[in-house]
């Protein structure tokens, strides 16, 4: 049975055996027939049968009993879970009480199922995680092209252009290391940026070791060197970019010609020589002139990618994908064969049936004026915005996420969550523990990758692809003849009483609305069915027949529906042209009702969106741009065209930075003690086998992948007086952490790092301490256990938190003979409990990277502890806020209306005075 993997966001083709015999799953290969992933797989995918498997996980709805946090439980059923949650809702909605509902998704391995359920409740209550994942990159790619994240062509590339081991630790891991490893066996240049020697630093041609927030410098050198000595093209930048922006804002001295603007460039970026870059940067002057000859002979062909790293750990970060797109733009590498495209226009998000009109209102909790150009919501926030008043949430989803554990600063996010007076209800929809289940009121069993439908579709390559992830037992049944009406339900076939998400809203949506007067039931009623919820085989039906190019058409030439053609095969490569879709000429159809203006943008002759239509695309309606006498296409930016000089950035505060330059990062070495003790932790990398906090209830991963050493090179433990292997004392503004040592020189002296994905804890499912001053919680003896989790206690005295291990990880006994051999007793540190929120003003991007001081363990260190203030936290998130720049922008706005939003409401919701 096809389907798709749920473990990263790449969504790979997986197909699932089962034995006709036991009726069970018994392993996960690859998909041939997916686009991406071409039938192969990394660890992650096979070990979905752990998932499935697990004799840990969760199988029935449970409610809190006692205290958030003590570990009672009791098992209800999805009645009374549905019956309760469902009115909290409707209260809420009746009372306008609407922004204090929010759903809360960290990868969401689905396109838009959940943002039409939040907007057929007429909510703007979604929160993601991408403030701590990509928001910086995000920001960057958009302020040049539109797009908020970059399609590279890797397949088809010369010079391949990674910053950070994107090869093994990318967004799309699996689907963009086969052809990057195909590029440069056929004679591709690989080039990484990475202050660690990763995976991919060992593979590449190029490793180049800058100092953590220099990166641009080093791109704009590139870019100098190219500027120089004339390797770049030069028509592609004045066809395609607004230089003449670009020089009346930053060059009003000089004509208004291209000439000027060739001239203004050039001096812009002279002060960017090999000799300063190898200064601020600590590489070789020599081999960036090298690596700038082998880009300058690759016209059209350079792809490049930044993702986390250099972007995700800065102050400033976003720069960072302004400076390497600048490269694209400079060899006029965009959206060729080889170069780097918009995202957009590499992937494909299909419209859902009945859709809801856009949302009237504005949630100031995710989308605070302080961040008017943050990508997305300000989650990593929340718990400070609850504490100090801002407002409080009566239902909380947690999906797929886990902030305790995964966001900065976790013991503000356990303060949050175990006050039930910022926090009313907490429902955590999840197949397995976690550190933040722990302490909710609700937790209700989801299915895993091959328990539930979604859609996703990515920019794995140049081609445009949709993945159908199904739930293979549901599948099976029905070719085994088992019948499988519009009443029949996924979980039927599901284990124990796990649920899919798809079914739950539905249903949680009816009783929300159960006569209809809300207005909300109507957007789940089936079409077919009058007076009946719509079934998932309706949803997707008509998504597949109707909004997918060409997929119904194949599915008749072989006699199938739409919908049976993929439950069959599992994803569709969508036909066309992947390249040039600025180039595209725009019917004069296309163009009725348009006007042409002095900017060369055609634009609607009703201008702005009235107050309360749907925004379009770009908010202000444009169309087209003329160029070389044609309307077209171009890119999703208010000029139409890739914005060397970026309005938005000026018009909202930053005229600075409106131009790809470098802002040195909070962690720039130079202003570091690196005589003493200090040095800056990278603790983002991450590691091709695990799933963040998913891998827990995956043994195979486990035992791959279960400890994380701070790597050190031997100068600095040499210097700081730490033994091999041994402990180490990490010190950041608001506590530390004991780790142990790994030396190395694959990695930056002046840098330490540490992976983020381990450091998972447990605390005792028996304890009842509560989190009082001076309380404790857990002996660690009895929790819910996991492969990967060790188990802990937390002492609290006023604001300082500590965590500590209580016991190595251990065989345990289960209904899986596996976990009597369990040989590993490590499950690393939980780092991110020790980092502030450092949210960069512009982005709002978590700058991870961290200034700290660093040094052998104390005499009553035991390894894993952590300890934190949260008083310290709190100070270090109102400094970080200060040096915002907040809305409103122009017309009164909260935010840019060009700028995406999961959820945009209509026109007059960005007013402020509204």
């Amino acid at each position: 049975m096809p389907t798709t993997c749920f473990n990263c966001e790449a969504a790979c083709g997986l197909v699932a055996y089962i034995d006709q015999e036991t009726d069970k799953v018994v392993r996960f290969e690859g998909n041939p027939e997916h686009p991406a992933s071409r039938g192969r797989n990394c660890a992650k995918g096979p070990a979905t049968i752990n998932q499935v498997h697990d004799t840990e996980r969760i199988l029935y709805p449970l409610r809190r009993t006692g205290e958030r946090g003590a570990g009672g439980w009791e098992r209800i059923s999805w009645d009374e879970a549905l019956s309760d949650i469902s009115s909290r809702i409707r209260t809420a909605i009746v009372e306008g009480r609407r922004d204090e509902i929010m759903y809360h998704v960290g990868r969401p391995g689905e396109d838009g199922y959940t943002e039409r359920v939040l907007t057929a409740w007429g909510i703007d209550g979604h929160n993601s995680h991408t403030n701590v994942c990509s928001s910086s990159a995000r920001v960057g790619y958009t302020t040049w092209m539109g797009h908020d994240r970059p399609s590279s062509d890797f397949a088809n590339a010369e010079v391949i252009f990674l910053i950070s081991s994107h090869l093994e630790a990318g967004h799309y891991f699996n689907p963009h290391a086969q052809r990057i490893i195909e590029a440069q066996q056929r004679g591709a240049t690989v080039i990484c940026v990475d202050p660690r020697l990763s995976n991919t630093g060992a593979k590449a041609d190029h490793w180049l070791a800058a100092w953590p927030g220099t990166e641009p410098v080093l791109l704009l050198c590139l870019a100098h060197l190219l500027l120089e000595a004339g390797t770049w093209d030069r028509a592609f930048v004045h066809r395609w970019t607004n230089w003449e922006t670009y020089l009346s804002k930053t060059r009003p001295d000089l004509p208004p010609t291209f000439e000027s603007a060739e001239r203004a460039l050039r001096e812009a970026y002279a002060k960017y020589t090999p000799e300063r870059a190898s200064e601020l940067c600590g590489v070789d002057a020599d081999q960036l002139r090298e690596i700038a000859a082998v880009i300058a002979k690759s016209p059209g062909r350079f792809s490049s990618h930044n993702w986390r790293a250099a972007g995700a750990g800065n102050l400033g970060g976003w720069q960072t994908a302004r400076c390497l797109f600048l490269l694209n733009v400079l060899t006029g590498s965009v959206g060729t064969v080889g170069g780097t495209t918009g995202a957009g226009w590499h992937k494909l998000k299909p419209k859902p049936p009945l859709q809801p009109p856009p949302v009237g209102h504005w949630n100031e909790m995710s989308w605070p004026r302080e961040y008017p150009l943050s990508h997305h919501e300000m989650s990593i926030l929340l718990p400070h915005f609850l504490r100090e008043g801002r407002g409080k949430l009566d239902t909380y989803f947690s999906r797929v996420y886990n902030p305790v554990w995964t966001n900065p600063d976790g013991f503000s996010w356990l303060e949050a969550l175990s006050d039930p007076e910022q926090v009313g209800c907490h429902v955590a929809l999840t197949p397995t523990w976690s550190e933040t289940a722990w302490f909710a009121d609700y937790v209700l069993p989801m299915g895993v990758g091959s328990e539930r439908h979604d859609l996703a579709s990515f920019e794995t390559h140049a081609g445009q692809w949709l993945g159908f992830r199904q739930p293979v037992m549901r599948r099976y049944a029905e070719l085994q003849g088992r019948e499988v009406g519009p009443e029949t339900r996924t979980h039927e076939f599901n284990p124990g009483e796990v649920w899919e998400e798809n079914e739950f809203w539905i249903d949680l949506s009816w009783r929300i609305d159960p006569d209809g007067s809300l207005g909300i039931r109507r957007w789940f009623e089936s079409p077919s069915r009058p007076n009946q919820p719509i079934s998932v085989d309706e949803y997707y039906e008509s998504i597949f027949a109707t909004e997918v190019p060409g997929l119904a058409d194949d599915a008749a030439a072989v006699g199938q529906t739409p919908l049976e053609f993929m439950r069959d095969r599992g994803a569709y490569a969508v036909r066309g042209d992947a390249y040039g879709h600025h180039e595209r000429t725009v019917p004069p159809s296309a163009l009725a009702g348009a006007v042409l203006g002095d900017d060369a943008v055609y634009r609607p002759h009703r201008g702005a969106a009235s107050p309360t239509a749907p925004l379009p695309p770009l908010g202000d309606g444009s169309v087209a741009v003329q160029v070389a006498g044609a309307a077209r296409q171009g890119f999703p930016t208010p000029s139409r065209k890739l914005e060397l000089y970026s309005t938005t950035l000026a018009d909202w505060g930053w005229p600075e930075h409106a131009t790809p330059g470098w802002i040195p990062s909070h962690v720039h070495w130079q202003r570091l003690d690196l005589a003493g003790n200090e040095r800056i932790l990278l603790p983002t990398f991450r590691i091709p086998t695990l799933i963040h906090t998913r891998s827990a209830n995956a043994k195979w991963l486990a035992e791959i992948s279960h400890r994380h050493p701070l790597w050190i090179h031997p100068s600095d433990a040499e210097a700081l007086g730490i033994e091999v292997g041994g402990l180490v004392r990490v010190n950041t503004r608001i506590g530390h952490f004991v780790i142990s040592a790994w030396r190395t020189e694959g990695i930056r002296p002046g840098v330490v790092a540490a992976s983020h994905h381990m450091g998972r804890w447990r605390l005792d499912g028996a304890a009842a301490a509560g989190r009082a001053e001076g309380g404790r919680s857990g002996s660690g003896q009895s929790g819910p256990r996991s492969w990967a989790g060790g188990p802990a206690e937390i002492e609290r005295e006023g604001s300082v938190w500590k965590l500590r291990r209580t016991a190595p990880m251990a065989p345990f006994a289960s209904d899986d003979p596996d976990s009597e051999r369990v040989w590993w007793n490590d499950t690393g540190v939980h780092q991110n409990l020790t980092f502030s929120v450092q949210p960069d003003p512009v982005s709002g991007m978590q700058c991870w990277h961290q200034r700290v001081r660093i040094g052998p363990a104390a005499a009553d260190d035991r390894y894993g502890d952590v300890v934190v203030d949260t008083d310290r936290a709190r100070a270090a998130y109102e400094e970080w806020l200060a040096m915002t720049r907040p809305a409103p922008g122009p017309g009164g706005l909260r935010r840019p209306m060009w700028l995406s939003r999961p959820l945009k409401p209509i026109a007059r919701a960005y007013r402020i005075d509204d």
